[in-house]
């Protein structure tokens, strides 16, 4: 399937960003950086249309049956890795901080290999509970969130390492080596904090729209499935980020801590879910 090979040139693409966003921190040279982002951005256009191509193949394999590419763990993982590009986009449009892609490059670049590499590609018709549109809004909304999650997660892990040297002021001064190639501390909490306030709402949809694909399918809305029951815990966890940051306060490593805390309850919520616990949602393990 051409798709197949559009998403292994993809993969290779973002290996190529993530080396060079790594050499940019080691060398310092911004036409490294450069590079590195006209990688991610080659990336995500051959990474969009492997996902169209998908989609096209899809219907000339099953016919009239034919559907978004959203339905198994390996289109949910190469989808999950575009929207995390495409939140690092928006994010690097705005604040031109090169420096970030180092550290989101790389939950895209190795949910990609692991997909190409370990994941079965094989297009399957939908098994009845999948049978609705609900499924692409339930996926779209819930990916969103999760990748924006994400990139709030690479740059707390950036805000924790440079306030380790004490650069936690928000104050922007040259503090050499790597760390001088880092946004402010000022500017890494306010990234930290809008990706959140950007994957929360989205998040939220996840879930609405899951429970009326629940009702659909299964003739309730609420089952307390697992994977429902993780997904109201990830959306506590950030409902609490959210309710700290206005009503307590809430900034610097407090915030990255509990933003790094989130992003791994969001990867159990997806693929711990899917991988090791059985319910509603275990036709996502395969």
């Amino acid at each position: 399937m051409l798709s197949i090979k559009l998403f292994n040139v993809t993969t290779i693409a973002y290996f190529g960003a993530m080396l060079a966003f790594i050499s940019y921190l080691v060398i310092r040279n911004r036409t490294v950086a450069l590079v590195a982002n006209i990688c991610c951005y080659v990336g995500f256009a051959l990474h969009t249309a492997a996902i169209g191509m998908r989609w096209y193949e899809s219907y000339q394999i099953l016919g009239g049956d034919g559907r978004a590419p959203l339905s198994n763990l390996y289109e949910s993982v190469v989808f999950f890795a575009w929207t995390i590009l495409l939140i690092y986009i928006l994010i690097d449009l705005k604040y031109r901080q090169r420096a970030i892609g180092a550290f989101v490059l790389p939950f895209a670049f190795f949910g990609m290999i692991w997909g190409q590499l370990y994941l079965s590609d094989a297009i399957d018709p939908l098994v009845p509970a999948l049978q609705s549109n609900w499924l692409t809004y339930h996926v779209i909304t819930c990916f969103l969130g999760y990748a924006a999650f994400a990139v709030a997660c690479g740059v707390s892990i950036m805000y924790l390492i440079k306030a380790r040297k004490g650069r936690d002021d928000g104050e922007d001064r040259d503090d050499g080596g790597v760390l001088a190639l880092f946004p402010s501390t000022r500017v890494l909490d306010d990234i930290n904090y809008k990706a959140i306030m950007i994957g929360f709402p989205l998040l939220s949809l996840g879930i609405i729209t899951g429970a009326a694909w629940a009702n659909y399918a299964w003739g309730t809305y609420w089952s307390w499935d697992p994977k429902e029951t993780w997904s109201l815990i990830v959306w506590f966890v950030y409902a609490a980020f959210l309710h700290a940051r206005f009503t307590r306060g809430w900034v610097g490593r407090k915030a990255a801590w509990l933003s790094v805390f989130g992003f791994a309850a969001t990867i159990f919520c997806y693929l711990g879910v899917n991988l090791v616990l059985s319910g509603l949602h275990s036709y996502g393990g395969g």
